[in-house]
């Protein structure tokens, strides 16, 4: 049995959020980059625009954006670890706080109906699955709410089948609009329940950008959602132009005989996430 205290794995979110806030990932700066090869006028600029901004925002640790996000940590935790110390959810309160602290990133967190702030962005929004060995894996993603609010879950009914899950998909794209930030990476979650699903959709948007998902049923509707979508003309911060997205990443869990649950989870352009183990 491995015993790891839970301010180890507060120091470990500490520093993914100081890291995350202020870098996009490989794999987003290179699909950027490429879309701006492929661009031409106002679209260019915007993607080459965005491109700089992350270059500034990494030599200065300054944040990429203003919207540092919901902290959204995501933890595999081997069945093997015992923890001790603190309460888990405390420790990730705690490296979250001190993390936004530090790094002076805007805290966007509040109550739902009074909207008073709670001042150093917690309670974050923490994630929890149990896995085999004596690892834990922590991933922090923080999402800006720009995208977020753009974000769909549509219960269908099973006859709705492929088609609806693309239109589903396409749609929630079209609607938004330039509004999210584009281009956009698009999390989809097929199957599950109404809780699940959208768990599915947030947790694909850690697939690197380019990868298909095993199942090649679901490879597909990836790759055609994709095409739909960068056929829809809304481009990079909407100023027209062949890259709406990035990529289509789906992610698929078994579900009851009578629905068809789809989530659709929009990130920004913005992808920027941080991973390590322990």
């Amino acid at each position: 049995m491995k015993i790891v205290e839970t301010t180890k794995i507060g120091q470990c979110v500490y520093r993914l959020a100081l890291r995350g806030c202020t870098r996009l990932t490989a794999g987003c700066k290179g699909a950027l980059a490429c879309a701006a090869n492929r661009e031409t006028g106002a679209a260019r600029f915007a993607l080459q625009t965005i491109l700089e901004n992350e270059e500034i925002a990494t030599r200065e640790g300054m944040p990429i954006c203003q919207d540092t996000g919901m902290a959204c940590v995501f933890l595999e935790l081997g069945q093997e670890v015992h923890l001790s110390g603190m309460p888990l959810t405390d420790a990730v309160d705690e490296g979250v706080r001190r993390a936004y602290a530090d790094g002076n990133f805007r805290k966007s967190i509040c109550d739902p109906l009074t909207r008073r702030n709670t001042g150093d962005n917690t309670p974050a929004h923490l994630h929890v699955e149990i896995v085999a060995g004596d690892k834990i894996k922590i991933r922090f993603l923080p999402k800006g709410f720009g995208s977020e609010n753009m974000s769909r879950l549509n219960m269908l009914t099973p006859a709705e089948g492929r088609e609806g899950i693309l239109d589903t998909i396409v749609e929630t794209v079209r609607s938004a609009g330039s509004r999210p930030c584009p281009p956009v990476v698009v999390g989809v979650g097929i199957g599950g329940s109404f809780d699940s699903c959208a768990y599915l959709a947030k947790k694909a948007l850690f697939r690197p950008l380019g990868t298909r998902n095993a199942r090649s049923d679901v490879a597909s509707i990836e790759k055609e959602a994709l095409e739909k979508i960068n056929a829809l003309g809304i481009g990079a911060q909407g100023f027209g132009g062949s890259v709406t997205a990035l990529d289509v990443l789906c992610e698929a869990a078994p579900t009851h005989i009578a629905g068809l649950p789809v989530a659709v989870n929009i990130q920004c352009h913005c992808v920027r996430y941080e991973e390590e183990a322990l």
